[in-house]
């Protein structure tokens, strides 16, 4: 059974993303989420975490949701067809050059969660 491997990022709604990014910076040593592929990302002794204020109409992920999880999977083919297999819905399929996959789900109460399989 394919499962996930750690955290990937962590995205919210916030009234000010760019200064929210700067406080958790300054306080508690969370890198600013990259823009490009020049900046250092956050890295835990797990690997990458995305830290992600989002604006708070962001429609990233649906509006009645608070905030999104990104989960790190290591073979994104295998975890998407034994998703399908259970019935699953997966959509947002996407491939992202030096980023890696990415594809987002549904739980079975909405939400939306994505999944990323690291370049």
């Amino acid at each position: 059974m394919e499962k996930v491997t750690g955290v990937g990022g962590i995205f919210f709604r916030a009234k000010d993303p760019t200064e929210l990014s700067k406080w958790y910076e300054a306080n508690l040593g969370i890198n600013i989420a990259p823009t490009d592929m020049e900046m250092v990302p956050w890295r835990t002794s797990e690997g990458v975490v995305v830290f992600a204020p989002f604006a708070a109409d962001t429609d990233y992920y649906p509006a009645n949701q608070q905030m999104m999880i990104n989960f790190r999977v290591a073979d994104m083919v295998r975890m998407l067809s034994q998703l399908r297999d259970a019935g699953v819905e997966i959509f947002n399929e996407t491939a992202m050059e030096g980023l890696g996959k990415f594809a987002h789900i549904k739980d079975p109460e909405g939400n939306h969660v994505e999944l990323w399989e690291p370049a």
